[in-house]
Parts: structure tokens; sequence; C-alpha cells
């Protein structure tokens, strides 16, 4: 048989997958996977925009030790998710915890974090300083420069920060199912570990079409809660360090 032919033959085990009744219902359906998944990285993303957001919020205005705690933030991203989620594991009070549920989320918060910390602070200093005095001029408080000029200025950065963590976390959730958390991540573990790679390969396209979504999503509403005036002057790309 030629490599088309095998190549041919993959593609209709991995059509038959997907078209299998039985991937579509119950607890191991692709539905259920696919809100489990949607469910952790929601989770993990809100609990880091507040976290990274708050402090990025904070020392952006105020302009006081953000370089420390960016760099201190990117430092943690040399951690390997898995590590963590092996470390959090072994430890019977966080791995029980939720059906695998809180392991997961804590090792994906670590991940999710710098990028909106990073891009939070960094758009906060790019609002010009002339903007920020005019602001006080007029009688503003600190705390309603920060909602009415700096944050509305900052959106750019902070919706980019918030599009790369959550494809980020959307990505590495899969390895969600090594705690035994049920996701996308289920049947590409389950297929790596018993050499059924078209059960892995679809589990794959799956990850992707989530991350996809996400992406897209996300592009479009950080777009229409961009002020119209700073639209097209600020990209907002993500400044995230690897």
């Amino acid at each position: 048989m030629s490599d088309w032919d095998h190549f041919r033959h993959f593609m209709a085990s991995v059509v038959g997958w997907f078209t299998t009744s039985a991937n579509w219902t119950g607890s191991s359906g692709i539905p259920y996977l696919f809100l489990r998944q949607a469910e952790l990285s929601l989770a993990v993303v809100l609990g880091a925009l507040v976290v990274g957001g708050g402090i990025g919020l904070v020392l952006g205005h105020t302009g006081r030790g953000g370089l420390v705690a960016v760099n201190a933030a990117n430092a943690a991203r040399a951690v390997p998710t898995l590590a963590l989620l092996t470390l959090f594991a072994i430890q019977p009070s966080i791995s029980l915890k939720w059906g695998g549920f809180l392991a997961a989320f804590l090792a994906l918060l670590i991940l999710a974090i710098p990028p909106i910390l990073t891009n939070t602070y960094v758009g906060m200093r790019e609002v010009d300083a002339d903007v920020r005095d005019a602001a006080k001029a007029m009688g503003l408080t600190g705390g309603q420069v920060l909602r009415r000029v700096e944050l509305p200025l900052a959106t750019p950065f902070l919706m980019a920060g918030i599009r790369t963590s959550s494809i980020e976390v959307v990505a590495t959730s899969t390895l969600a199912a090594y705690v035994s958390y049920t996701d996308l991540g289920t049947p590409v573990i389950s297929g790596l570990s018993t050499e059924n790679t078209v059960e892995a390969f679809s589990g794959a396209i799956l990850v992707a079409v989530l991350a996809g979504a996400v992406a897209l999503g996300l592009g479009v509403l950080g777009r229409a809660i961009t002020p119209l005036p700073i639209r097209h002057t600020r990209s907002g790309t993500a400044l995230t360090t690897a």
C-alpha cells in the first residue's frame, strides 16, 4: 500500500470516528467534552484576569514595581505545565478535588497570568502622560482617571493579553486528562496511550477547532469594545516573553 493509500485510509478512519454516533453522546461524547474544556478554560482565564489584570492595572497606574512583577510572572512561564500538574497530582488534597479540576486549574492559572499581566501593565504605561495630566486638571480623582481614561486606552493591550492567554489555556488544558479531568484531552491522551492514532488525531482536531473559535471570538470582541478613536491606531499586539 502506497503512502497516499495509507493517508486516504487514515483520513477515512478519522471521518468514521467523527460520524460514529457513540462519540456524540454521553459523558464521553464530543459536546460534553467541549463543555468541560470550555468550563475549565473560562475559569482559568477569569482567574488570571482577576489576578494578572488586577496587578497590571494597579502597577501600571502607579508606575511602581511593574518591571519586577512582569519579569517574575514571565519567569514563572519557564515552569512546564505538565510538571506542575504532576506536582499537584501527588497531593491528594488537590488532585482529588472536583475530579481533577482544582489541580488543572492551578497549573493552568500559572500559565495564564503572565500574558494578561504583561499586556495590561504595558498598555497602562503607554497612556500619554499629558492625557493623565489633563484628566487630573479637570478634577478627576486617581480612581476616575484609571477607570475613565487609562483603562479604555489600554483596552487593546488588555484584550491582546486575554486572547493570547485564552488560546494557550485552551491548547494546554488537554493535559488536564492526566489528572483525570475529562475534557477534549481525554481522547488525545487515551489515543496516545493505546496507540490509536485516529482517536488522538481526532481529539487534536477538536482542540484546534475550539482554540480557533476562541481566537476569532475574542478578536471580534476586542475590536468591538475598543474605543473607536483608537481602534485603528493601537493594534494591541500581545507582549509576552517565552
